[in-house]
């Protein structure tokens, strides 16, 4: 079972609707869950690069900062975003 934390970014309030979408896909995936993660992006970088954490979810695609690393892109031909009607310029997945 894979272990996820839930990310939310220190500026997002209220806190409470993000952090109940994500529990939601928590559940839907079964995930083991270690926590809800209020810490710079960094932070949460260095937990995955230490093997602490497989899964880091968010509640948006905006939460993220447009600089971080690791970077995983999906190539689209119209620039779309998958999931829903965003229109994200090199879309990030993480």
């Amino acid at each position: 079972m894979e272990i996820a934390v839930i990310w939310i970014p220190a500026h997002i309030e209220p806190s409470e609707p993000a952090v109940a979408r994500c529990l939601s896909h928590l559940r839907r995936n079964s995930y083991r869950f270690a926590g809800i993660m209020r810490a710079s992006w960094e932070t949460v970088e260095q937990m995955m690069i230490d093997g602490e954490v497989d899964v880091v979810v968010i509640a948006d695609f905006a939460h993220l900062p447009p600089d971080r690393s690791p970077r995983i892109e999906m190539a689209s031909a119209t620039g779309i975003a998958a999931y829903g009607d965003h229109t994200v310029p090199g879309t990030q997945l993480g």
